[in-house]
């Protein structure tokens, strides 16, 4: 019995583990957090850090609450292989403080600060649990998700800062489940009215305990998975006349990742806009395929509401399919 457990749990990292692409980064804990968050993001190749206009998520950095623009409400659901799941969820609003009368009469604030919350939940299910030999006899799936909580500070018209608590918790199997709490920190910096520059860190404290005393009972141990520590700096551009938006990012970390990604955004009519992406493009092991990406949003207005409808369409190396993300935008 011991060894058909032994079995399962090793099944069962195994499962958790096909978010990674075969690189060292993705197989370190918390792998189905570092995939994107929402088909826009997801669309441009997840170079958002730096991005401060349209729908965005502190999950990119917890800086950008403070720039957007009324309430935000957002909801993607994802179409994978091999019997995953990968769903978000996410609500953003910035506030005014302080009001102040300009010298022409206009009520304005003195500055801004901003909350954004949301939810990524990613599993596998149908696993198939089989005895000694060989018959099935039930099937069991894992359940990985991170909530966050993003605060956030414009000090001036250039700086914004944020922070963003984020808790995980990870069911594995019967009574193996592991909780974790990080911290995000991030800043942006305005050079240009069209140019901005991004700093994240994130993951910082964050890591998996694991406590195998339930399955194995006096031969049970406790162990630990950290999550990599992730550096990101990000540069974005947005032009008026054509209405393009670009963005670049590179992303460090401890695992030994030296990854750059890029972005595109494109609105030809009032209402439409066209992205494309790349990401993963790691400048440390030619070895390990690229994620090209493409996408778009059409918004629908209405009295009081915006609607958005969002698609995007993400390579995955190694998998029998590739990802299709669909997501719902209610503007506020």
């Amino acid at each position: 019995m011991k060894r058909n457990n032994l079995i399962l749990i090793i099944i069962f990292f195994l499962a958790a583990s096909v978010y990674g692409q075969f690189s060292r980064i993705n197989s370190t804990a918390g792998s189905f957090s570092r995939l994107g968050f929402g088909a826009r993001g997801m669309g441009m190749g997840n170079a958002m850090s730096s991005v401060t206009a349209g729908n965005l998520s502190a999950y990119y950095n917890p800086a950008v609450s403070v720039y957007q623009e009324n309430s935000l409400f957002q909801a993607s659901y994802s179409i994978l292989s091999l019997d995953r799941s990968l769903n978000f969820i996410g609500f953003t609003k910035k506030f005014g403080l302080g009001k102040t009368v300009s010298p022409d009469g206009r009520e304005t604030f003195r500055s801004y600060a901003g909350l954004s919350v949301g939810l990524i939940n990613a599993g596998v299910s149908g696993i198939e649990v089989r005895d000694d030999a060989g018959e099935k006899f039930k099937s069991v799936s894992t359940s990985e998700n991170q909530f966050f909580v993003a605060l956030a500070n414009r000090f001036s018209g250039k700086l914004a800062v944020g922070v963003a608590f984020k808790f995980y918790y990870y069911s594995l199997y019967e009574n193996m489940t592991a909780t974790s709490v990080g911290i995000d920190i991030g800043a942006i910096y305005s050079l240009t009215k069209s140019m901005n520059l991004s700093f994240v860190v994130s993951d910082l404290n964050s890591s998996y305990k694991w406590d195998s005393s339930n399955i194995y009972g006096q031969n049970g141990r406790n162990t630990t998975d950290k999550f990599p520590l992730i550096k990101k700096v990000g540069l974005s551009y947005k032009f008026d006349d054509p209405q393009l938006l670009l963005a670049v990012e590179w992303q460090g970390s401890n695992a030994n990742s030296n990854i750059l990604r890029g972005g595109i955004e494109y609105q030809p009519i009032e209402n439409l806009y066209l992205r494309g992406g790349l990401d993963r493009f790691e400048l440390s092991e030619d070895d390990i395929p690229v994620r090209p990406s493409l996408g778009f949003s059409y918004l629908y207005g209405m009295k009081n509401l915006n609607l958005g409808i969002n698609y995007a369409f993400v390579v995955e190396p190694y998998s029998t399919s590739d990802q299709h993300i669909i997501g719902i935008n209610l503007l506020f």
